[in-house]
């Protein structure tokens, strides 16, 4: 199968998948007996900022993983397995358990800036000890490791001051879930990753040229030091928002980058721009399954995780993935 055609497959496939889960939220069974003006309320308040949520937040996290492995040159470089995510979410639980109740009415405009701040710092920790260690795959594994332990160890210590009603918000909140934003938060967090995801897109031509390293990446012109800076800021940024509209969510960030360049090739001015469209489809469809299940709403972890912890044996087993 030539690149074209790969291109073209997986381009119809996910657009086949993102029209199916678009239709299927906005025409979910359980609405047709109501009125018109509670069908409009419903599909404008509720399901129009579910299909966006999962759109933005798949996009984001998907190609923010594409991005890391290349600039970290670590193909697990996934934002939640190396413990971007872990910063993001630890910052965004100091915030939703001690905000003072006169700061609350603010607490949409602090997730996405505190999100940032947190996925900067350790995004800023992983690349520092990757460079010092020459890029090894496992010390920046276990530097992630090391930052998620300590994140869920502080998360933990706030759970045994923190009232029911708030620990059970955060735990919801902690396994990820696309129904916890609203307008507002939308149009805080969704310009933010727009600009980031974009970024990237626009740093692809460059990110190809580090696959033969940063002598090779240096003598066409590339500033190495300056695109691995912007990168790992514009993946801050676009987790940080992620994380505060929707929670913590894993293995986007690996699943889909790892598939398609199976299938399409590492060329990342394909692969980043499919990334975004298969991730949004993705997440889409894990919103259209929760939606069909009308009893239960599935934390988007548990999906991901179930879908990406089979993935990665595999790549192991099969020698896809090295150290």
């Amino acid at each position: 199968m030539n690149r074209r055609t790969a291109v073209t497959l997986v381009l119809s496939t996910v657009l086949i998948a993102f029209v199916i889960s678009v239709a299927g939220i906005i025409g979910v069974p359980g609405l047709s007996d109501t009125t018109v003006e509670l069908k409009r309320h419903i599909i404008i308040q509720l399901q129009i900022p579910l299909i966006l949520t999962a759109g933005l937040v798949g996009a984001a996290l998907s190609v923010s993983g594409a991005t890391l492995q290349v600039v970290l040159r670590n193909p697990l470089a996934d934002p939640g397995i190396i413990g971007i995510t872990s910063g993001a979410s630890l910052v965004a639980a100091l915030l939703l358990l001690l905000t003072p109740a006169w700061a609350a009415p603010y607490l949409h405009y602090l997730l996405p800036l505190g999100c940032f701040v947190g996925a900067l710092f350790t995004t800023f920790i992983i690349y520092r000890l990757a460079r010092k260690l020459l890029g090894s795959s496992t010390a920046v594994i276990l530097a992630g490791i090391a930052i998620s332990t300590l994140s869920g160890a502080i998360i933990a210590w706030l759970y045994m001051f923190s009232d029911a009603n708030a620990l059970r918000n955060l735990t919801f909140w902690l396994m990820g879930s696309l129904y916890q934003t609203n307008w507002l938060i939308l149009c805080v967090g969704g310009p933010l990753i727009v600009v980031s995801v974009g970024l990237q897109l626009y740093f692809a031509g460059d990110l190809n040229k580090l696959y033969a390293g940063e002598l090779a990446a240096k003598s066409s012109g590339v500033d190495v030091v300056k695109l691995t800076e912007r990168a790992l800021i514009a993946c801050a940024i676009a987790v940080g928002s992620a994380v505060s509209m929707a929670g913590s969510i894993a293995f986007v960030g690996l699943l889909i980058p790892h598939i398609l360049r199976l299938v399409i090739g590492h060329n990342n001015r394909y692969l980043l721009p499919l990334s975004a469209l298969s991730g949004a489809s993705l997440l889409m469809l894990v919103a259209f399954s929760s939606e069909m299940t009308r009893a239960i709403t599935l934390p988007v972890s548990m999906v991901t995780a179930s879908l990406g912890g089979p993935l990665l044996i595999w790549a192991l087993a099969k020698g896809q993935i090295k150290g």
